[in-house]
Parts: C-alpha cells; sequence; structure tokens
C-alpha cells in the first residue's frame, strides 16, 4: 500500500465506509442536546459510502490544496531539524478495531509518527506562540498511535511565508494515559452505530 498516492482513488477505495483518523474529532464531538451534526454526517457519510460501494466526494479548497502542495517540503525540513527518515504510506488498517484506520503523514523510526499542517500564518503563529500540540489535533494523533501501536507523535506545522528561523515548528505529543482506551471506546460505539444503522437501512423495501 505505500506505493499508492493518498487522495487518488485508489486511496479513497482503501478508506470506503472506514472510521479514520481525520474524522475522529467527529466521532467525539457533542453538544449540551447530545449528538452533534459534525457526528450525524460523518457517520450518514459512512453508511453511505458502505450501501452504495463509492467513496464520499473528496471536498478541497484553496487552503486545502496548499496544504497537499507545501507538505512534501514540511517533511523534508522535519527530517532535516531531526536527522530522521519518514517512511510514507498510504493507508494503516487498525489491527483490533474492523472497519477503522488511518493514513498518517508519515513513520518516524521505530516509535514515531508524524503529523504534518501547513496552515495560514496567523494559525502557524499562533501554534509557535502556543508551543503545545493544538488541542483539535489530539484525537487525530492519538488514533493515529491506536492503529501504529507506535508511542509518539511529532506535531509539525510550516509556513515558508515567514523567516527562517520562524517556518518550522515541531512539538512531540504522548497521549496522557487512559485516553488511547477512552477513543478506542467511543470508536467502537460509533462503529456500531454505523453498522445498525446500515442493517436498518437494508431492511426497507
Amino acid at each position: 500500500m505505500n506505493d499508492i498516492e493518498q487522495g487518488s482513488e485508489e486511496w479513497l477505495n482503501l478508506r470506503l465506509g472506514k472510521l479514520t483518523a481525520s474524522r475522529l474529532a467527529d466521532v467525539l464531538a457533542t453538544t449540551k442536546s447530545g449528538t452533534s451534526a459534525s457526528r450525524k454526517n460523518y457517520m450518514a457519510q459512512l453508511v453511505a459510502e458502505r450501501l452504495t460501494g463509492e467513496p464520499a466526494e473528496f471536498f478541497t479548497n484553496a487552503s486545502m490544496q496548499h496544504g497537499t502542495e507545501t507538505e512534501p517540503i514540511a517533511r523534508a525540513a522535519y527530517e532535516i531539524l531531526t536527522d530522521t527518515m519518514v517512511e510514507q504510506i498510504s493507508f494503516m488498517d487498525h489491527p483490533t478495531i474492523a472497519m477503522s484506520g488511518m493514513s498518517p503523514d508519515g513513520l518516524v523510526g521505530t516509535d514515531g509518527l508524524v503529523e504534518i499542517k501547513c496552515p495560514n500564518t496567523a494559525t502557524h503563529i499562533d501554534y509557535l506562540l502556543g508551543k503545545v500540540p493544538p488541542s483539535k489535533y489530539l484525537p487525530q494523533m492519538a488514533w493515529q498511535l491506536s492503529c501504529s501501536g507506535r508511542k509518539w507523535c511529532d506535531f509539525v506545522s510550516y509556513d515558508s511565508r515567514l523567516p527562517a528561523n520562524l517556518q518550522l515548528f515541531v512539538v512531540r505529543y504522548v497521549p496522557h494515559d487512559g485516553y488511547i482506551e477512552t477513543i478506542e471506546a467511543e470508536a467502537v460505539k460509533f462503529l456500531g452505530e454505523v453498522s445498525a444503522l446500515v442493517d436498518a437501512l437494508m431492511e426497507i423495501k
């Protein structure tokens, strides 16, 4: 699977109907009244993919395109800074939770992962000043660690529009005790609901 390009039709088919790391935050999202719209919409997407065998449309915008084009540069900058090589793979299924997996930005050594973001300059500055992994990406990185069995994930933010010494931000994320177990339980619950909804819809004539 290492030679399959992320974003390609083959890659989309690998992920068809599966819970993936980039959407785990939607699975965990709640509101005061209960289920969030983002969780409900993601569930509907996976249900539709399983019923039709067709991947959902892959939305992109200018910001996402910038990230795709800049990610290889950010990865190279990270490799230089850390004196490591990043191994790229297209998709990894979760070893114990069926119909789930991840598409990491890279494997580092035997214990690590890297998650690369190339945001707008204002957001990158926030990351530089915050000096911690952004909370919005913690579920994604923790799920990647769950899928891979690795110990840590380096969060990387890159912005070439700033001076050289401010272009690359790297901070290591290690989940606190019990967090991976918590999100795994939520993932299993969510996937059970997806399967039940698929079964219910298939009974409709």
